[in-house]
């Protein structure tokens, strides 16, 4: 089973980027949950979110304390998060980021891909300049960095839940599978 823990901020978009990767990998004939953890359910404070896939049923419905992939959507959380946490020997950290692999000390740990998933949402004007929204922009990256699921799966699922912009979410996530970087 794989299971996937998704770092934001309340606006950014983590929960609906867990429900989006569900329904992909449940487009694939795959089994799967999405569910959200919240702390303080407010704009701007941190949130987590889940995601399970297997190809058998899942029978576990607890929160994940050993993740195999970390998805990091806002990059200034890490400063306050041990976003590794828990997380799975050799398991992959996908990040929204821009910066360079010396700046990440669990990159010697773990597998980390970097994707500047802000710089991509904003070009496709997906939320605010000040505060894009780059859930569907993550999802394209993390298609392609660990083969979960296909990049068309997940296009397929995205208009289950994004009602505005859809095409440019699109653009974005495939702009994303194309700009991800193993570090």
């Amino acid at each position: 089973m794989d299971e996937i823990k998704f770092y934001g901020r309340g606006g950014q978009g983590a929960v609906i980027a867990s429900i989006i990767l569900a329904n992909a990998a449940f487009r694939e004939g795959k089994f799967v949950q999405a569910f959200p953890f919240y702390g303080i359910e407010r704009r701007g404070t941190p949130v987590a979110a889940y995601t399970r896939i297997d190809t058998k049923p899942i029978r576990s419905r607890g929160q994940i304390y050993k993740p195999s992939v970390v998805v990091v959507l806002d990059p200034y959380l890490m400063q306050a998060l041990d976003i590794t946490q828990g997380l799975i020997s050799g398991g992959i950290v996908v990040l929204n980021t821009d910066k360079p692999q010396e700046d990440f000390d669990f990159a010697k740990k773990f597998k980390v891909f970097t994707c500047d998933a802000t710089s991509i949402a904003v070009r496709h004007g997906l939320g605010a300049k000040t505060a894009p929204i780059v859930n569907t922009t993550i999802l394209g990256a993390f298609a392609r960095v660990t083969g979960l699921v296909k990049l068309e799966s997940i296009l397929a699922a995205m208009p289950e839940k994004v009602s505005l912009k859809l095409e440019d979410n699109i653009e974005a996530a495939k702009e994303a599978y194309s700009a991800a970087k193993n570090i």
